[in-house]
């Protein structure tokens, strides 16, 4: 009985972070609903910042949990400069705690509020976010003959035109890499071969054209392509055999105990501009990549586990940078709750703001 009550409380850690994050969303959309609308009158770079600094504010309490509620390390290869940047983001794609990661080095560079992200079509229609997450510039896209080149490249060059800051994250491999799923890793593995490619073991072959579409529209607003591979230490089970990354709920339960992220900054004219020759490089982009999490997770010698090659830098994330925001929004929300008109109006930002937004994402992209 006491056992099944440990094992309870320990599963239930992911509880508090999720309605904190989940309860304080109505709040969040009514105080961009608001600015939304008062910055109808006004030129509309002062909607942008505004919209990016609660964006900030939201995501930085997203971290809070993420980081240092979970007490998770996070380890830093390569070249992540200073500075923040108009960039594309490539990552490889295993679950949903990838969205974070692009997160969590964006606030490293003071650009938390410009992260923007490529998502597949189904999730416009989450409720409150998928709406939110388009009029904050992101772009939905259909996979393989469903994909809207022309849709794409009008969101991107409004987004250009309007000088918006750009850290624009894309997965290619159009679906999580999943160990438990091992059909969907063969079919891209065959595909691979039949396309004359290298095979992939950690990876699945990436598809070009979102990333294709982005550079191309943005080349001459970007100051770089981040490569980046990331790896969740603990994802390997007694056999050796790599098991399922950690879902959110997972890692907010702490059971992700160290996170590894490899940074390859890449200058524009180093990428081909034609699809067909940025295919390959994208390709040998992930091969890269596969090298990497191979060296990660299969290599010989078990001191070089674990952990990318070269130099690492054990980054910790200040309480500054996150707990302002949490006691913020959740004091906005707390406030709204303990009287009885705003819990009405709580209720229906869920509920209007739900059918409002998918009524939206319907109608405009």
């Amino acid at each position: 009985m006491l056992l099944s009550l440990v094992l309870h409380t320990y599963s239930m850690r992911y509880v508090l972070p999720a309605a904190v994050m989940m309860g304080t969303a109505p709040t969040y959309v009514l105080a961009w609903g608001a600015w939304r609308l008062l910055s109808a009158v006004l030129p509309a770079r002062f909607y942008r910042e505004v919209d990016d600094r609660l964006y900030t504010i939201y995501q930085s309490m997203v971290l809070f949990f993420f980081e240092n509620y979970t007490g998770v390390e996070v380890i830093i290869y390569g070249d992540l400069p200073k500075n923040k940047e108009n960039v594309v983001y490539l990552s490889n794609h295993q679950c949903t705690v990838d969205w974070i990661i692009a997160d969590m080095l964006a606030i490293r560079q003071n650009a938390l509020g410009h992260v923007r992200y490529v998502l597949k079509d189904g999730l416009k229609w989450l409720p409150l976010y998928g709406w939110y997450f388009s009029q904050h510039g992101g772009v939905y896209v259909k996979r393989s003959a469903k994909f809207n080149e022309k849709e794409m490249r009008e969101k991107l060059r409004t987004q250009v035109k309007a000088e918006t800051p750009m850290y624009l994250v894309i997965f290619p491999e159009g679906t999580r890499y999943n160990p438990e799923i091992p059909k969907v890793i063969a079919d891209s593995q065959s595909f691979a071969e039949k396309e004359g490619l290298a095979v992939l073991k950690h990876v699945l072959t990436p598809r070009v054209k979102a990333t294709h579409v982005a550079i191309d529209t943005m080349k001459d607003y970007l100051d770089a392509v981040y490569d980046v591979t990331v790896a969740y230490e603990g994802t390997v089970d007694h056999k050796g055999q790599r098991k399922l990354a950690p879902s959110m709920t997972e890692f907010l339960c702490k059971e992700c105990p160290r996170v590894h992220i490899f940074i390859d900054r890449i200058e524009l004219k180093d990428i081909p501009e034609e699809q067909i020759y940025m295919r390959r490089w994208l390709h040998e982009r992930f091969e890269i990549k596969d090298k990497l999490l191979i060296e990660f997770y299969d290599a010989k010698d078990s001191k070089r586990r674990n952990k990318f090659p070269g130099k690492s830098v054990h980054s910790k994330l200040s309480l500054k940078k996150t707990l302002p925001s949490l006691l913020f929004l959740g004091g906005l929300t707390a406030s709204m709750l303990l009287t009885e008109s705003g819990r009405k109006l709580y209720v229906k930002t869920w509920i209007y703001g739900t059918l409002i937004g998918c009524l939206w994402v319907s109608i405009k992209p």
